[in-house]
């Protein structure tokens, strides 16, 4: 539910079959019903071969449009970057390059050829890489397995640069199961995780050493437990301190935190289990603890965090501009107090810094430069009212505002302390937009740097004296590209990722431009939203509306940029006769101030579907072309919770509803979510009835569709089958898809992706027809 799926997993959609509705339908029987839809468009054949008209096999499965990531990392002190080229498009294989935007030439630092292990006849793929500072060493990372979101185990191998001879780490291990590697600052040493401990490997002769202890199976050392790594969005768990001398780790101690388990039906002929640490809302975390080891001695200083460990979270930390110190963040599990502390590694000793309060939740923050060698740091606060960026002194807790002024800093890219500026994305006025913006750290105007004839989100990576960045950008209507820019003057230097067959095929679709609106909901206020109308659209005419919904604090749905597969499937299905919109109700991540984003709290599932439901009223007053007859919403994870909330709580609205992923109790997710937005349980009783649609099933009275991966081990599967039988006990009728050992993206294994969305395709043509039948 913390995900927007549509955005991570690309997703985070008649009366003529009331009677097949008379059952609770399986949908392999709902396709075989449907498939005799004969304006259903599957294939590019279905169509002609008409570059106009979308179909499901050309956004899912002829890759016709999937993007070109332009992904690039910058060398320490220098103006080059480094980048993986694709040399072999038929067998994925890539050269890493590096690119030096003075001189505008590249070379091969490590070609796909050379990564070719003894004994193999084919290269290593890459999955990931780290260039050593002193540029001598390349840290190869492949045979990645997933672990929970990503694939964060494998397999890392060494590339010697002066020799060109590769060798596999960690050999005295299984394979594939290493995790995090990194050189140390010298280069001489590679850290990773192995067996929930930290390792060490001198790169000399390739002797290791543990360096922590395991002392149960519920300690994980230099990792995290399940929900760190979830709504915390840590993976690797340890950080060199800058000197190489010292790691500090996180430690978790699982034990007596409940166990889920996840059930695996087809892949064995009896099922296998798999159990994790799953703490729901309420119940027991894990212990969380930091320690610091010295390198050559092994022995470790646990940093003497006040609280108890059960009852607080340590979200970040990081070595504070020298080798003796950790800046840390602490949370109280309530979540609304961050209290960040300065730890002696030697004594474990902890001095208070600054405390961050809020009464609703406050955020923990990755966007922390320090300056002045390490007397001040930058930090991002609400204490205002507005997101904006501070000077906090490390001596005095000193705190002084630099971006005054209504408005929210999105994110804090860069610090340019030579030139007394900094970086930063916002967007004053248009919460729909991401553009960039350059501040003083005297606290003087800002200005802003993206070209004003420029739409959409725009993203930017610096180089470390601030003086070039990677630019990417894209819009609702243009699927993007990636340049090379000089900064401050945002000059165009070099195009890096242009995807020109993507842009071209886009153009050449039938189509409108999205249109960008706000619904005005009344008691002044408006909804950012947006529409896409079919290329033949009629004011004139009659159409159903389909919403798509997010409408949960951890992301926002109205943004102008570019959605990949889950947009063309919007287009498709306007160009079958569907006008699409969605709306970010007010406690959406949107950055309109502290109120719009906070005034959910201990309100969700109450205020998101009210607000949702009054937009959609809004549009059917305002625009006569849109049916109230025929009204859908369809959302993933979060949305997936709203489209029931909507299906239930307002069926004089809504007809038809697909809920993906959904969690209909909030009491069955995890603690770090759930209580960060709705506080406990215990105290908030009412409120967490009221905001699970389970509690609501009795006035379903429309279509319903859930959809679910048996596998998910974020919004369990659990949830739903706890939902039917609510549905079952109230005698209402709906139409399930299971989808049989796949976790919250609902894409592993051969054609998921695809047969996902024909389902919901064909769902809506027989429930939701685009030509009235009423």
């Amino acid at each position: 539910m913390t995900d927007l799926t549509f955005e991570k997993q690309d997703t985070s959609m008649n009366r003529t079959y009331s009677s097949a509705r008379n059952i609770v339908t399986l949908l392999p029987v709902i396709l075989m019903t449907l498939h005799a839809s004969s304006s259903f468009p599957l294939s590019a054949a279905d169509q002609s071969d008409d570059s106009s008209k979308l179909t499901i096999d050309r956004i899912f499965d002829a890759n016709e449009f999937e993007l070109k990531n332009f992904s690039a990392r910058w060398i320490e002190g220098t103006s080059a970057f480094t980048t993986l080229v694709e040399v072999d498009t038929l067998e994925k294989r890539k050269n890493i390059e590096l690119y030096d935007c003075l001189t505008g030439q590249s070379e091969t630092i490590v070609a796909a050829q050379e990564l070719l292990p003894p004994g193999e006849v084919e290269p290593l793929k890459i999955d990931g890489y780290e260039l050593s500072k002193d540029r001598t060493k390349v840290l190869i990372f492949t045979n990645s397995q997933r672990v929970w979101r990503k694939n964060s185990k494998g397999d890392y191998w060494l590339f010697d640069c002066k020799t060109r001879v590769m060798s596999r780490l960690g050999r005295d291990h299984e394979l594939a199961t290493m995790m995090f590697a990194k050189f140390s600052p010298d280069a001489q040493y590679v850290a990773y995780v192995q067996n929930r401990n930290v390792y060490l490997e001198d790169l000399s002769d390739h002797s290791t050493r543990c360096l922590t202890t395991t002392e149960s199976d519920h300690i994980i050392n230099g990792a995290t437990d399940w929900v760190y790594e979830e709504e915390f969005q840590i993976q690797a768990g340890f950080r060199w301190s800058p000197d190489g001398k010292q790691i500090a780790f996180w430690q978790f101690d699982t034990s007596d935190v409940d166990q889920f388990p996840l059930v695996n039906n087809i892949d064995s002929l009896y099922p296998t289990v798999k159990w994790f640490a799953y703490p729901k809302v309420g119940q027991r975390n894990s212990a969380c603890r930091i320690g610091v080891v010295t390198c050559e001695s092994a022995a470790t200083t646990w940093v003497d965090v006040p609280g108890n460990a059960r009852d607080y979270y340590l979200p970040r930390f990081e070595w504070a501009a020298n080798s003796q110190e950790l800046l840390i963040q602490q949370l109280n599990r309530l979540q609304n107090i961050n209290q960040l502390y300065l730890a002696d590694t030697y004594t474990g000793k902890c001095q208070p810094v600054l405390k961050e309060e809020d009464s609703a939740w406050v955020d923990v923050h990755d966007e922390l430069f320090w300056l002045e060698g390490g007397k001040q740091f930058t930090w991002l606060s609400e204490r205002d009212g507005w997101r904006h960026v501070y000077l906090v002194s490390r001596d005095t807790a000193d705190i002084r505002l630099v971006t005054p002024g209504d408005y929210d800093v999105i994110s804090l890219l860069k610090v340019d302390e030579e030139n007394g500026c900094f970086y930063f994305i916002a967007s004053p006025g248009d919460a729909t937009q991401r553009f960039l913006y350059r501040g003083t750290l005297a606290g003087g105007d800002i200005v802003k740097l993206t070209p004003d004839n420029q739409r959409g989100v725009h993203d930017y990576s610096f180089s470390e004296d601030s003086t070039w960045a990677i630019h990417t950008s894209s819009n609702s209507d243009f699927p993007g590209k990636t340049e090379l820019i000089r900064i401050p003057e945002h000059n165009s230097v070099k195009v890096l990722e242009e995807n020109q067959a993507i842009v071209e095929s886009v153009s050449k679709l039938a189509k409108n431009p999205v249109e960008f609106f706000r619904a005005d909901i009344g008691n002044e206020i408006q909804l950012d939203a947006w529409c896409i109308t079919p290329p033949n659209f009629d004011p004139h005419g009659s159409y159903p509306l389909l919403v798509y919904v997010y409408g949960e604090p951890a992301g926002s749905t109205v943004v102008d940029q570019w959605g990949k597969s889950s947009h063309l499937w919007h287009l498709m299905l306007a160009q079958q006769g569907y006008v699409v919109m969605s709306f970010d109700n007010r406690g959406t991540k949107v950055p309109k101030g502290r109120e719009w984003r906070k005034c959910i709290y201990k309100k969700i599932g109450i205020l998101p579907p009210k607000e949702q439901a009054a937009a959609v009223q809004s549009v059917l007053k305002t625009r006569p072309y849109l049916d109230p007859k025929r009204v859908g919403i369809w959302g993933w994870s979060g949305g997936g919770s709203s489209s029931l909330q909507a299906i239930f709580k307002y069926p004089e609205i809504y007809s038809t509803a697909i809920a993906i992923a959904a969690v209909p109790d909030q009491r069955y997710y995890d603690s770090i979510y759930q209580e960060r937005y709705m506080g406990l349980p215990e105290t908030n009783p009412d409120a967490f009835k009221e905001g699970s649609p389970i509690n609501f099933v009795e006035n379903l009275k429309g279509n319903l569709l859930l959809i679910h991966g048996t596998a998910d081990d974020n919004c369990h599967f659990q949830t739903t089958e706890i939902l039917i039988d609510k549905l079952i006990e109230h005698d209402k009728q709906f139409s399930l898809m299971t989808y049989p050992n796949r976790t919250h993206a609902v894409k592993e294994r051969k054609n998921t992706e695809r047969h996902l969305r024909e389902l919901m395709t064909r769902y809506l043509l027989q429930n939701l027809p685009p030509h009235s039948k009423f």
